[in-house]
């Protein structure tokens, strides 16, 4: 019985959790697009069976380190930083719900209500703004 795959599943794991710890720990609802684009492709490329397990490990590399390289540029330039993690949007301003800014964020008043009871507010005319930030 061929049991190569027993030290390919340990080298997967073992190397992924390396290049992940180097990428940043992060839940799930925390990451940016660009985590969630990495997430997935180390996942699609994990799973591949006929590839070589060293040469998955170093595209792997090659992504985290690609997404290490735009969390950079992107703390050294503004526009670059508004392309990959938008602004906060101010979704209430004095009371009043701005409902435009809210079909922007595919977002309906009833969510924006239920999250504000959530968070113990009762009525939007009581709140002098609020914002919806971005996942940084």
């Amino acid at each position: 019985m061929d049991l190569h795959f027993i030290w390919k599943a340990i080298v997967i794991v073992f190397g992924g959790v390396l290049i992940l710890r180097l990428a940043g720990r992060k839940s799930i609802s925390q990451l940016t697009v660009a985590k969630t684009v990495m997430m997935i492709a180390v996942g699609s490329l994990i799973i591949q069976r006929n590839r070589n397990i060293w040469v998955t490990l170093i595209i792997t590399l090659l992504l985290v380190l690609t997404l290490l390289f735009i969390e950079y540029i992107v703390l050294k330039n503004d526009k670059l930083e508004n392309f990959f993690y938008s602004k906060s949007v101010m979704v209430v301003k004095n009371g009043q719900i701005n409902e435009e800014h809210l079909r922007k964020m595919r977002l309906s008043v009833d969510m924006l209500e239920v999250r504000m009871r959530q968070l113990g507010i009762q009525k939007i005319s009581d709140v002098q703004w609020a914002t919806i930030e971005s996942n940084c």
